[in-house]
């Protein structure tokens, strides 16, 4: 039993590994570090943790539907704080939509279309790492939609959410809010760190280049779809310690889930039977015990 508890720990010292940014501080002076304790941290986290189980098992007892936007400029921190949120719950429960560009196919749908197969049905939990304020953001910023498209959108976006939110789906929308300076250090630290470069894209040199762009795109996004129905929450995520416990915390004080009692779990013994014998496997099956 003990040794369950130490391997889940490491768990989060593994994840916790991709907080250290000692490399690119080191080279460039630049970056920012947290100063949360780290046990306060990780005490928090857990505790915060327990509470998102509680909140999958109320789902999946009322069958809620529930969805959840992250947004936020490159490596604003929502593929953290979405990793810690999925990381004790049932991928069958609480699932994560990050979808690629669009194919040919789908360029020629209803815009919304290929977001709407994603959506929940009762008991469920989606996590949409990017939305369809891809418009309102970089299709706008980058040209890879018309001015008509753009201002549709606008038109489109908070009818949109209005239905799911009287469908009796429950929408939360985050923004990830990080200075220009923290955005430029995060980008080094990619560029430099082997077990990060695949994060690093050439959309995210454009987003560098076209800082004040992003900035007036996500101004205009949230004045015009923060709406009574589905309204923002800004997350100031330079810290990104503060931003995962800030954000899921919040998450769980918007959603009116209780705890629902769990049925005694009785383990029951084992059936022998005197007369099985086990096969062997033949040793060239094994994995190398390289460790």
């Amino acid at each position: 039993m003990s040794q369950e508890v130490m391997d889940s720990y490491d768990e989060f010292l593994e994840l916790e590994l991709e907080d250290a940014d000692s490399l690119i501080s080191h080279e460039t002076g630049e970056g920012h570090h947290s100063t949360l304790d780290r046990r306060l941290y990780f005490r928090e986290l857990l505790r915060l943790q327990a509470e998102l189980v509680k909140l999958q098992d109320w789902v999946q007892f009322t069958k809620e539907k529930v969805v959840i936007v992250f947004e936020g400029r490159d490596s604003a921190g929502k593929g953290g704080v979405i990793k810690r949120i999925t990381q004790r719950l049932n991928p069958r429960v609480v699932r994560v939509a990050a979808l690629p560009a669009p194919n040919d196919r789908e360029r020629t749908q209803w815009y919304f279309q290929r977001y709407v197969s994603h959506l929940p049905a009762g008991g469920e939990i989606v996590l949409f790492d990017r939305s369809w304020y891809n418009r309102a953001g970089v299709e706008h910023v980058m040209g890879f939609c018309t001015d008509e498209e753009y201002e549709e959108f606008f038109r489109s976006a908070p009818e949109f959410e209005r239905m799911l939110v009287r469908s009796g789906i429950r929408l939360l929308k985050y923004w990830f809010s990080i200075s220009d300076g923290e955005q430029h250090s995060r980008f080094l630290s990619r560029i430099h760190d082997p077990l990060k470069q695949w994060k690093f894209s050439p959309m995210d040199l454009q987003s560098r280049v076209r800082w004040e762009a992003y900035t007036k795109a996500k101004e205009v996004m949230l004045e015009r779809t923060h709406i009574e129905e589905a309204p923002w929450w800004v997350v100031q995520a330079v810290d990104k310690k503060r931003a995962r416990l800030n954000c899921i915390s919040h998450i769980l004080e918007s959603l009116p889930y209780t705890e629902v009692e769990r049925p005694e779990v009785i383990l029951p013994e084992r059936t022998r039977h005197p007369d099985y014998v086990r096969h062997p496997i033949p040793e060239a099956m094994y994995v190398p015990e390289r460790y």
